[in-house]
């Protein structure tokens, strides 16, 4: 089920993406390659390059925006409440203790799942609510949101690279009527278009670089942001103790898929699971 929530927050969010996304283009193309490589086979080839960076970026972002990140899906038939009122233990319908209810949505949720006040559903494996990509992060759709944090930290890197040597060391243009002819000086304009190029190519680059980091972190741990404020609320807990930690290489199969490593960079299902996600009491390490 592809979502798309209505949050003015994200929607301005994602906004500002395609807006950062087209004023970095058309800083490399217009003020950095035309103006200094316009002779040089360099400007077709860096052209195209930077171009497939911000293509594959955009093609993660949409994936993260549109596809469902693990939505529970709802009841047929509403649920009875009374019990849960009255504090009187009850056993859920699945048969299953580690299932719980929400009574917010109105929903039995499956462990690990959470429910998000935004998107106003449970949402399996919940790691947070991304405004960037105006969608929550789940079990479905994290690998995508993190092939966007990698793409976008290349696409950073890459432009913050092309505005520094092209600005400090410009390649020298030579012309037969004048060998010792080199570059043009660089206009106030484009002076300024670099320098706004670099503080947002900088800004953008370390806050994705730290959540990516923090992405790749949660998934080694096995541990969301919100299970591991649980475990710090709840040190005591016999769930926490009981615990048990795949390896670290399985865990990463689970988000990224069980195909080969190289199809982890891009965003297209790497052999999915049939009939969905299934969870199972017993530790399964074969992924």
């Amino acid at each position: 089920m592809a979502v798309c929530v209505r949050d003015p927050c994200g929607v301005l969010c994602v906004l500002l993406t395609y807006l950062s996304l087209g004023y970095a283009d058309y800083v490399i193309i217009r003020h950095v390659l035309m103006h200094n490589y316009y002779e040089s086979i360099w400007c077709p080839l860096h052209a195209v390059g930077f171009n497939l960076v911000v293509f594959m970026l955009l093609l993660c972002h949409t994936r993260a925006l549109f596809s469902d990140p693990g939505t529970v899906p709802l009841p047929e038939t509403a649920i009875d409440f009374s019990d849960l009122r009255s504090g009187t233990p009850r056993k859920n319908d699945m048969g299953n203790e580690d299932w719980t209810v929400c009574n917010r949505c109105e929903t039995y949720r499956p462990p690990r799942a959470h429910h998000c006040r935004i998107c106003h559903r449970c949402i399996r494996r919940m790691d947070h609510h991304c405004p960037w990509i105006n969608n929550c992060v789940g079990e479905m759709n994290q690998k995508y949101f993190i092939q966007f944090l990698f793409y976008t930290a290349l696409t950073s890197l890459y432009a913050m690279v092309l505005v520094v040597t092209s600005w400090f060391w410009p390649p020298k243009k030579f012309s037969v009527d004048d060998p010792d002819k080199g570059l043009p000086a660089h206009s106030n304009v484009q002076i300024a278009h670099y320098i706004l190029l670099l503080v947002e190519s900088l800004l953008f680059g370390l806050f994705v670089t730290v959540i990516f980091y923090d992405q790749i972190v949660s998934i080694i741990n096995d541990e969301t942001p919100i299970e591991q404020l649980r475990k710090r609320l709840l040190k005591e807990s016999r769930r926490e103790v009981a615990h048990t930690r795949k390896p670290k290489m399985a865990l990463l199969r689970e988000v990224f898929g069980r195909g080969h490593m190289i199809c982890w960079m891009f965003p297209c299902n790497c052999a999915p699971a049939a009939g969905g996600p299934a969870y199972s009491h017993l530790p399964d390490y074969d992924v």
